[in-house]
């Protein structure tokens, strides 16, 4: 009889930890090449168009630096839920939250106030949308024992719904020539771009800052150590007197709101106006949990991971055009990598051994 024994490993080396990373992306890709093989694509050629869509050209890396903005900003937020073992599947609703509040304080203020006074205003309201939307899911799990990621999951839809109805219903804008989506918003509220690209470089530059404040919270500040005690050792942590309910929310308002400023760069930097959920995002707040992991719930880390899951976006548009793949090709992509992350992350901190015995 073969019995499955599983132990759980101590002393993890770094070396180890990043070689771990990397088997896990080739198992992935090698996953993804058979996929290709029989889609009836040389895996090869396809894997090679990908990279070199998004990092062979200079127009390609600056498409991927743009949506690398709100992969790192979300990724960043993400890292910091997970460590507190607070599954945040919501990010993408709290983006088109933090969409929603930048877009009305745009419209409303805009042409009351100078650039100076908008701009930081609008990613103030969006951190605050994004944040306010992070923190009813704490408020469910903490208050009434409501699993989070069912209720972050929940929150998105209903967030997407609420959306369309404002751009359909009241917001629907008058310039828009009867089609769904707000007025543009005033010169005032619209953010600066790099120029001969569509990187607005105020929000790349806010989301790097952040990703390295919010390194320096997660190991350097009481908070961020009572963060990873509520994820590591909960009875630990309500023995030494910390109140989950403030952790909980406080981390779910940095996480959301995080978010929230990626719906900003979204509507005031590229698409100027308030449309359809999906053309505020592509599937961020999902592909920022990949982004996450592959940055070991670093903040820090998730520059470098999303800039990569960012070329696969760029990439997968690239392959659709050379190689007529369809659009779903870049979520299997993204789907298969983050499975083999896990199962990685998994094997990194367990060992499992086969144990043989007579009957």
């Amino acid at each position: 009889m073969i019995t499955i024994k599983t132990t759980d490993r101590y002393n993890i080396t770094a070396f180890r930890s990043f070689m771990t990373i990397i088997l896990s992306l080739v198992a992935g890709l090698g996953v993804i090449s058979i996929i290709f093989l029989m889609a009836g694509v040389n895996p090869l050629h396809a894997i090679s168009e990908i990279f070199s869509g998004s990092f062979g050209s200079i127009y390609g890396f600056k498409e991927t630096l743009t949506k690398a903005i709100p992969l790192i900003l979300i990724g960043a937020g993400l890292t910091l839920a997970f460590r507190a073992k607070f599954w945040n599947i919501g990010a993408e609703g709290q983006l088109l939250m933090g969409a929603i509040f930048a877009t009305w304080v745009g419209l409303t203020f805009g042409e009351l106030l100078p650039p100076y006074f908008i701009v930081p205003l609008i990613f103030l309201a969006g951190f605050i949308g994004g944040g306010l939307w992070g923190i009813i899911p704490a408020i469910l799990k903490i208050k009434y024992s409501i699993n989070e990621v069912i209720s972050t999951l929940m929150l998105n839809y209903i967030c997407a719904e609420l959306l369309t109805m404002l751009i359909v219903g009241p917001w629907k804008g008058k310039t828009r020539f009867g089609f769904p989506g707000t007025n543009n918003l005033p010169d005032s509220a619209i953010l600066g771009l790099i120029p001969g690209s569509r990187i607005h470089y105020a929000t790349l530059i806010l989301a790097i800052l952040c990703a390295i404040v919010l390194c320096v919270v997660i190991y350097k500040t009481r908070f961020g150590y009572e963060a990873r005690v509520v994820g590591e050792n909960p009875d630990a942590g309500k023995y030494a007197g910390i109140n989950f309910l403030k952790t909980s929310l406080i981390l779910m308002a940095i996480s959301g709101g995080l978010a929230g400023l990626a719906g900003v760069g979204e509507v005031a930097g590229i698409h100027h106006y308030l449309g359809y959920p999906a053309s505020v995002s592509s599937g961020y707040g999902f592909t920022a949990i990949i982004v996450a992991w592959l940055a070991k719930l670093n903040p820090l880390f998730t520059i470098i991971s999303g800039i990569f899951f960012a070329g696969i976006l760029v990439g997968g548009d690239a392959i659709q055009i050379s190689l007529g793949l369809p659009a779903a090709t870049v979520e299997i992509v993204n789907g298969t990598l983050l499975i083999f992350l896990i199962m990685g992350d998994y094997f990194l901190n367990h060992k499992i051994t086969l144990q043989f015995s007579h009957t």
